[in-house]
């Protein structure tokens, strides 16, 4: 078969004042009527966003289809692999189309190494009708970084910059955070935020994401200068500092006086306000003369690092300077110091096979740019790392319960620990046997119904192969009959039924035994070895009958007196029935005569018929 290839290429350009260019770009493959569109063949992604491969197909008329599917990295000579498939895609990969027309996609939590050549493949009922839309769709994935100057003036204006690698497809509205809060009168339908005359109070960590959204980009430090008139002036590079409990903090200072003075001393002190005569040097603090060390100069740099801080130390800090001939300075906007301890926020529960985020929280925004660390039950995880506050556990398994627990990399504080509780429905549903299994008649077997589940199962029905009803409740079931029994267990989440067990009852020999076995391959042999141990005991009490039947067969008590007397012959059977009283002699009417029971006779008669 012979394909020519077309590109079809559609401009539209507007020229509308301030209004940009507008290029929409579509590659279509056909020839003889087969054919594959794509739109847009290019897609620039945010990082965990989901993407829309948009796609049309034609092909001649008198074909059906078969199959339709996507694939990527096509070799050739080889078998196009079908994504929806394989296991990274299987789960995230949803086809929106149809078996006429229609072929697009949605991608979803989509990384780099999703960074691919996709293309669509449909195959028809006849030999020859096999087609991939080629060059298909290239798909690039990004993050977002913010850009901005370090430090800027008080008072000047400055512009941030959210840029991504490549110019997003979708339309973006995007938001911007100061210390991870929305700054939502700040919102900006392009990629920059313009922060016009700068105050103290602007400096922080900020970060941009867009709206609908939930990747938020890495955060940047802005500081901003403070320089006073007459060459005086202290510039904080944080007026605010968010640190761990039991971490050290630096806060770095820079300072300037004018010529022709010397240094004499400097020193850091606190607030919460600060005049002249109350400035105690922090160096000769007892709680802080241990834990305060001084990095500066004595020429610009007034940098201090304060270790093992807790909430004690939350206060303002200002840094002072004394000069020859007499001058002295303090930096009054001061460095704010706030320290937070970690809390993992977690549902207290989740269901078996979904989605759960944790959250690592503090109470501020740490200063320092942090990586986090998860532990469950004490133990890190390492190959979840994030490099966020977040936690995403995806298709959570029983396996993921546990005490969660956050820290900060290169940190020993650890947060205290938050209990996951994973609930899903029964399984491993089982029946067991209370008691013997071979009883008399007129006893029951108990059957027991148990069960792995979260909460536990506290509904359970039993059921009889082939009725469609339930023939009990409870846990317990009492079995009378024969048949194949199994149970049903419940909780909210769910149920699942046990394997069949086998009740069988032997009527013979006055009693009824009854026999259970599993229906399992090794019940087979059990049931033949009981069965012959039945037979081999009926076998054995008939014998013992006939036994008894001989020693107990019919007899007959013959009397014999002097000639002038009567003779009366009794017979008897074991059924103490008499078959026949005859007289073999009368006797004259009014002689007594004695008659014999054979109930009372002596058991030591013996009982062969007399002749």
């Amino acid at each position: 078969m012979s394909f020519n290839t077309i590109y079809f290429t559609v401009v539209v350009v507007r020229m509308a004042p301030c209004l940009p260019l507008i290029f929409l770009l579509f590659h279509r493959v056909s020839s003889a009527g087969w054919g594959v569109s794509y739109s847009p063949s290019h897609i620039c992604a945010l990082k965990n966003s989901s993407v829309i491969m948009s796609c049309t197909y034609t092909y001649p008329t008198g074909y059906q289809i078969r199959k339709v599917f996507w694939t990527k990295n096509p070799v050739k000579g080889k078998e196009y692999p079908d994504l929806s498939e394989d296991p990274e895609y299987s789960q995230r990969l949803q086809y929106l189309g149809d078996k006429q027309q229609n072929c697009t996609i949605r991608l979803s939590h989509v990384t780099q190494k999703d960074e691919h050549m996709y293309y669509f493949r449909f195959i028809t009922y006849s030999s020859d009708g096999k087609w991939t839309g080629h060059p298909g769709v290239t798909l690039t994935v990004t993050d977002l970084q913010v850009e901005s100057p370090k430090r800027v003036t008080e008072g000047h204006n400055v512009r941030l910059t959210c840029k991504s690698s490549c110019a997003l497809t979708d339309r973006a509205t995007f938001i911007w955070y100061r210390n991870s809060q929305p700054l939502t009168e700040r919102r900006d339908g392009n990629n920059q935020l313009l922060l016009q005359s700068v105050r103290r109070e602007d400096a922080g960590r900020y970060s941009c994401a867009l709206h609908g959204h939930t990747y938020i980009s890495p955060a940047v430090q802005l500081s901003v200068t403070w320089v006073s008139s007459a060459g005086w002036g202290v510039c904080y590079s944080h007026s605010h500092i968010c640190a761990l409990k039991n971490s050290s903090v630096i806060m770095s200072c820079t300072y300037t006086y004018p010529t022709g003075y010397q240094i004499r001393k400097v020193f850091w002190t606190k607030g919460p306000k600060i005049k002249d005569e109350e400035s105690p040097d922090l160096s000769e603090d007892p709680e802080y003369h241990q834990r305060l060390q001084y990095l500066g100069d004595k020429q610009q740099n007034c940098t201090i690092r304060l270790s093992h801080v807790t909430q004690k130390d939350e206060h303002m800090y200002y840094f002072r300077f004394i000069t020859r001939p007499d001058g002295k300075w303090i930096g009054k906007l001061g460095v704010t110091l706030t320290v937070t301890d970690l809390q993992v926020e977690s549902p207290e529960r989740v269901t078996e096979g979904h989605n759960v985020r944790l959250t690592c929280k503090s109470s501020c925004a740490l200063t320092d740019r942090a990586t986090f660390i998860w532990y469950r039950n004490s133990q890190p995880l390492t190959e979840r790392r994030d490099r966020n506050n977040q936690l995403l556990l995806q298709s959570v398994r029983r396996e993921d319960a546990g005490r969660y627990s956050c820290g900060l990399h290169g940190h020993t504080y650890i947060s205290p620990a938050v209990q996951l509780n994973v609930t899903y429905a029964p399984r491993n549903v089982s029946v067991s046997i209370n008691g013997s299994g071979e009883i008399v008649e007129g006893d029951s077997v108990t059957l027991i119904c148990s069960s792995d589940s979260n909460p536990p199962a506290l509904n359970f029905s039993w059921f009889k192969k082939d009725q469609s009803s339930s023939v009990g409740s409870g846990q317990s079931f009492s079995a009378l009959q024969s048949g194949r029994f199994y149970c049903e267990a419940y909780n909210q989440h769910g149920s699942q039924r046990s394997d069949a067990v086998t009740v069988t009852v032997h009527h013979g020999a006055g009693r009824n035994v009854i026999v259970i076995t599993a229906a399992s391959g090794g019940g087979f042999i059990i049931i033949i070895i009981i069965i012959i141990i039945i037979i081999t005991i009926i076998i054995f009490r008939s014998i013992m009958r006939k036994q008894r039947d001989v020693k107990t067969e019919d007899f007959s008590v013959k009397q014999i007196s002097d000639p002038n007397e009567d003779t009366y012959t009794y017979k008897s059977t074991t059924s103490d029935l008499y078959d026949t009283l005859s007289t073999v002699h009368p006797r004259p009417p009014g002689d007594s005569c004695r008659t014999l029971d054979p109930k009372h006779e002596n058991p030591s008669i013996n009982r062969k018929m007399l002749q």
